[in-house]
């Protein structure tokens, strides 16, 4: 989409929902935002949170990164945009859940498949990043009889479990999962398909939307996998 286009949608936002939610958006100005929801997804440009959830202004405070990856807590390393975002929702904000959304096709995925650090063309920061899920490559490269796409897929959802222990690892976000004042979610989109699937962890695998309790006829068995254990935890 080139600028001209963006300009004209900005028009068309301006003309159109602007004007239409003007008593939300004096609202949120005023008050703050207070969303209760923090969602982590991937920086790829066909899931859009707010899009594909059909969200109005402040009703979700959303993280992006390569491959929707939370890092363990650590303390070493000078930039820590994934965590500060998290540290704000949590601790300033006071969201009530946390949503890690991955999603097929991915490319950041894709790339730590592939695993042999090079990129084309070179890349200096995506082969680093990406490695914060090698023990989710290590268990989806062991599955066996899959075709390489829905390999990345299953390295996906495995990547979300990862991502979710992770969470773990940050003293806030475990203080008040175990008070009952926070709680997390892993969710896989498909993109082809226009299917959401969520983690159950009672069953441990992720669970179509609407399509019957875990384990009827309806889960057809996604990423039922063995969740690899999170850097730290």
């Amino acid at each position: 989409m080139p600028i001209p286009e963006l300009m004209a949608g900005w028009q068309r936002f301006r003309g159109g929902r602007f004007r239409e939610q003007r008593e939300l958006i004096d609202r949120i100005t005023r008050e703050g935002q207070q969303p209760r929801v923090l969602m982590i997804a991937c920086c790829d440009s066909r899931v859009d949170p707010a899009i594909l959830f059909d969200c109005d202004p402040g009703d979700i405070f959303v993280v992006r990164n390569v491959a929707n990856l939370v890092p363990p807590y650590e303390e070493t390393g000078r930039y820590h945009g994934t965590s500060a975002a998290l540290e704000f929702a949590v601790v300033v904000l006071g969201v009530q859940h946390v949503v890690v959304l991955g999603h097929s096709q991915c490319g950041g995925i894709g790339a730590l498949m592939r695993g042999d650090g090079e990129t084309t063309p070179p890349m200096r920061f995506l082969p680093l990043w990406v490695a914060l899920g090698q023990e989710a490559r290590t268990v989806a490269l062991a599955a066996s009889g899959l075709e390489p796409a829905a390999r990345v897929d299953l390295c996906s959802r495995l990547a979300i479990r990862l991502s979710l222990r992770n969470l773990m690892t940050f003293r806030g976000v475990r203080d008040r999962v175990e008070k009952g004042r926070l709680q997390l979610h892993g969710w896989f989109v498909d993109v082809r398909q226009g299917e959401l699937s969520m983690l159950d962890e009672a069953v441990g695998r992720f669970v179509p939307l609407g399509c019957g309790a875990p384990g009827g006829p309806g889960d057809r068995g996604v990423g039922g996998d063995a969740a690899p254990q999170a850097a730290g935890s």
